[in-house]
């Protein structure tokens, strides 16, 4: 497999290394990068890219070998043996080259000119990270009620739109590497099971750094038909509610906020039961994510899995 030395053969022009951490999602992550393989660049910037697996068993090895084989790309396969999302960030980090960090999920396909717009909209704003849009692509037609409830829709925001700690997240994002050249200005490994995204980005922008959205630069996040079930959504919101309690302070704060907000839900959901039950599910995934949050304040774990995605 190719290891990219770049520190001669990028000067004179930007470099950008897109991290890719996964985990046991190997025709996924190859449809990924043969998407990557055909990435413009209009001349602006060369590309490498650093795959960090997830997996102890190494079950991402052979495909990034089969891919690397082919490809004109520079390609670094790396194992972080402990199953930690913030730790396999890092490892990617660390072994980055060039200016700029690009994260995409091991589950997503880029447009071609995706990274063109992060980019351009970087340069013209001057700004430490851009994030761009998630939507979502059904592997099979969803069932009525995913649809109408707009289940897997996210908030989306208008382009150069400075955006706050709470509509971040690294699914689409390019980050200048000046971000990480402090000691400190790493993923926090204590969030190894998710929201170690939002908690770098809160300590980002409290540090005085500025992130803005690019609608232009898209990415598709595949779905396939299992996590259309009832039951993952609502495990998946359990453990999102679990991860969403940013610091340890504003633990007790949120977690009256969240049994608040079950108690206003519980008569909407009531309603929405015999209107539409799409409505009726996007109201009880909320209401599962606030009772993630009050079953960790109270130390309940009732979601073992280190991922569930």
């Amino acid at each position: 497999m190719r290891r990219s030395g770049c520190e001669g053969r990028y000067q004179g022009m930007e470099h950008i290394t897109i991290c890719i951490c996964t985990y046991k999602r190997p025709h996924l992550l190859f449809d990924l990068l043969r998407k990557i393989q055909a990435q413009a660049t209009d001349n602006l910037f060369t590309l490498s890219i650093c795959i960090v697996d997830n997996d102890s068993s190494e079950s991402a090895r052979d495909i990034v070998l089969t891919f690397s084989e082919s490809s004109t790309l520079p390609v670094k396969y790396l194992c972080e043996p402990q199953q930690n999302i913030a730790r396999a960030r890092n490892r990617a980090i660390e072994n980055a080259d060039g200016g700029y960090i690009a994260f995409i999920d091991d589950d997503e396909i880029p447009e071609e000119r995706w990274l063109v717009g992060l980019y351009k909209m970087g340069r013209a704003s001057s700004v430490s990270g851009v994030l761009g849009p998630v939507l979502p692509s059904f592997q099979i037609p969803p069932p009525a009620w995913i649809l109408k409830g707009r289940i897997f829709e996210r908030p989306s925001n208008r382009t150069g739109e400075a955006l706050s700690w709470t509509n971040t997240r690294t699914g689409n994002v390019l980050l200048s590497r000046r971000l990480f050249d402090q000691e400190g200005q790493r993923f926090n490994v204590d969030y190894g099971r998710g929201g170690e995204d939002k908690e770098f980005f809160r300590r980002m922008i409290a540090g005085g750094n500025r992130f803005v959205w690019c609608n232009e630069a898209v990415v598709k996040e595949i779905i396939p038909p299992d996590r259309c079930k009832r039951v993952f959504l609502l495990r998946r919101a359990l453990l999102r509610g679990k991860v969403s309690i940013p610091v340890p302070f504003v633990n007790l704060r949120s977690s009256l906020k969240s049994l608040l907000a079950i108690l206003a839900y519980l008569p909407l959901l009531a309603i929405l039961f015999f209107w539409s039950h799409g409505l009726f599910m996007r109201q009880l995934i909320k209401v599962f994510d606030h009772i993630g949050r009050l079953l960790a304040f109270f130390g309940v774990d009732l979601i073992k899995e280190n991922y569930i995605s």
